[in-house]
């Protein structure tokens, strides 16, 4: 009797035991309904992005939303951005927003996938202008859509009005030796060049063989004049304010006259009568992607009103669903001259190098 009791009670706790591990089992499926991603084998989207474009709060609430973990990875130059994606290591990326010029080169260069617009609802909420996609230069090819608008400045330049008894009107006003040692510079070879052709009434995207040497030397004394050439915007806050800087080729345009405000100085903003290079950045889902739909989620949510509107109150920078307000008001106002794909990129970046690293003009 005792070992028949025994046998008894040793099935009954296997199958309460069996009953508890099924219960278990059941319960973790019920819960991981309402885990949050990081409890679970998380999906990852990856996104190539410029500095201000998904602050964290506004990648939390993606992530809450669609259950999903986003990683951010910043640029601060085209040349950044290209080297980022053409790297064969890792998973890749997802997402990149980038300027119409590198979009047009990613298409031809077949790095990009399509877009499914129609699951795209809030493009339907754009101004006008960019609704019309297929006449927007570098973003559409062969009857495709390849990349969404999302934000847009010109490049101005930023001057300290303690320093101009009138705003500046020329890009010269860059090489003028009057401000040497209180001139910032952006860090980028295709934008330097572009900007060196501009100063000397040149087309700044299709320069000729020949007059390349006449531009590096161009840029070496622009080299001579500049306190410090920038990547990142945060960068030129700090480095106009400690140094007193007098005028400065804004690349990421308002966005840097809202932070020098923000911070304090007193600054003003005008466009050069030669021309201001003007970006119009868009976002693109990359042929690497294996998350295209959620991808389509992301740049939908980027284009959401109420992102949209926080986005241009943080960053200063218009977005492409409301006009945006009138410039500071300051004089001159030059024509805008929207990015184009240059003639070889490649000989930009490596003349920039060496310009940079401080080659003598003899050896251009």
């Amino acid at each position: 009797m005792a070992g028949m009791a025994w046998q008894q009670a040793a099935v009954i706790g296997t199958q309460q035991t069996r009953r508890r591990s099924v219960a278990a089992a059941l319960l973790a499926v019920g819960l991981g309904a309402f885990l949050p991603a990081t409890a679970q084998a998380a999906t990852v989207l990856r996104v190539l992005a410029w500095p201000g474009y998904a602050d964290p709060d506004l990648v939390a609430v993606f992530e809450k939303r669609h259950g999903v973990k986003v990683e951010i990875t910043t640029v601060a130059s085209d040349d950044t951005l290209r080297a980022k994606l053409a790297s064969p290591g890792g998973p890749g990326f997802d997402l990149v927003a980038a300027n119409t010029a590198e979009i047009a080169r990613l298409v031809a260069q077949k790095m990009l996938a399509p877009l499914p617009v129609s699951n795209i609802p809030n493009a339907a909420r754009q101004l006008p202008r960019f609704r019309q996609l297929q006449s927007i230069a570098g973003i559409t090819a062969g009857g495709e859509v390849y990349a969404m608008p999302f934000t847009y400045s010109e490049m101005g330049l930023v001057y300290d009005r303690q320093q101009f008894s009138t705003p500046p009107d020329s890009i010269a006003m860059l090489w003028d030796p009057r401000w040497q040692g209180k001139v910032l510079a952006f860090d980028g070879s295709s934008h330097g060049f572009s900007l060196a052709a501009m100063y000397r009434g040149l087309a700044p995207f299709r320069i000729e063989t020949d007059r390349f040497s006449p531009l590096a030397k161009d840029l070496v004394a622009l080299r001579r004049n500049v306190r410090s050439f920038y990547s990142l915007p945060e960068e030129s806050v700090e480095l106009f304010r400690k140094h007193k800087v007098a005028v400065m080729h804004a690349n990421y345009g308002q966005q840097q006259l809202k932070q020098l405000r923000d911070a304090g100085l007193d600054v003003g903003y005008v466009l050069p009568k030669e021309g201001a290079l003007a970006w119009l950045d868009c976002w693109a889902i990359t042929r690497r992607s294996t998350q295209v739909a959620l991808a389509t989620e992301w740049i939908n949510y980027m284009l959401d009103p109420a992102l949209s509107r926080e986005f241009t109150r943080r960053q200063g920078l218009a977005n492409t669903l409301e006009e945006p307000p009138a410039l500071s008001g300051d004089a001159p106002m030059g024509p805008i001259v929207w990015l184009e794909p240059v003639e070889d990129e490649t000989r930009r970046a490596q003349l920039w190098q060496r310009i940079v690293a401080g080659d003598r003009p003899a050896r251009f």
